[in-house]
């Protein structure tokens, strides 16, 4: 398991390398951005902006969602995986908004994890990217590299990732790091073919030292 300082040279590396990480879910307001990560489980950020493309160009409030059969959400949403329980969700999710939170996107995680389809992960991105809020969300990529570098065991859950590094990460940081790692993990640390020979990091990382044994580094 790496230490405080190994981690911050992690988190000073892969900073370096995505000064400018950001949520890459197109969306211009809360509410589209919770549809927007609703839609993205087990789904690339890439599919999800070209379907709410046109989507938010249609559907523009929770009252919009509700005025159509959910027949028809589903077949604008049809090219994303488990489109028939996302349309239902996102019509569950748009009537809570308007009958309990007076047409507000709530800003506290536990109480957006009350909306249907709306997860731990899925509240923290929202209060992060939407309200400025020091969160962690978890996504296979944070996970990975996580587990990958050592800063998390192997065997930690999901939540048991996101307190490791609540704990290890300065709080000011929670939200940058989010993004820095899902860019590190998406774009270089790859689940398939990371890019071990050039990585800066390979040192520290266990993962990396095991797959270059043998390896010629670059």
């Amino acid at each position: 398991m790496l230490n405080k300082a190994q981690i911050r040279i992690c988190l000073d590396a892969m900073g370096e390398m995505f000064p400018d990480a950001h949520c890459e879910l197109n969306h211009s307001n809360p509410f589209e951005l919770v549809i927007a990560v609703a839609l993205s489980a087990q789904c690339t950020d890439v599919l999800v902006n070209k379907v709410t493309k046109d989507l938010f160009m249609k559907y523009k409030t929770p009252e919009d969602y509700l005025n159509v059969p959910v027949e028809e959400l589903e077949n604008d949403i049809r090219s994303i995986g488990l489109y028939r329980n996302k349309a239902k969700n996102i019509q569950k999710l748009s009537r809570m908004l308007i009958e309990q939170y007076n047409h507000v996107v709530p800003r506290d995680r536990d109480e957006l994890t009350n909306l249907p389809g709306v997860g731990r992960k899925t509240a923290n991105v929202v209060v992060s990217v939407a309200y400025n809020v020091p969160a962690i969300a978890v996504d296979t990529h944070v996970e990975r590299v996580s587990k990958r570098l050592g800063i998390c065991r192997w065997k930690d859950s999901v939540l048991e990732v996101e307190k490791t590094l609540m704990n290890k990460v300065p709080k000011e940081e929670w939200s940058l790091t989010h993004h820095r790692m899902i860019f590190f993990g998406r774009y270089h640390c790859k689940a398939q073919s990371p890019k071990c020979e050039t990585c800066p990091l390979l040192e520290l990382c266990r993962e990396g030292k095991k797959r270059m044994k043998g390896k010629a580094i670059i």
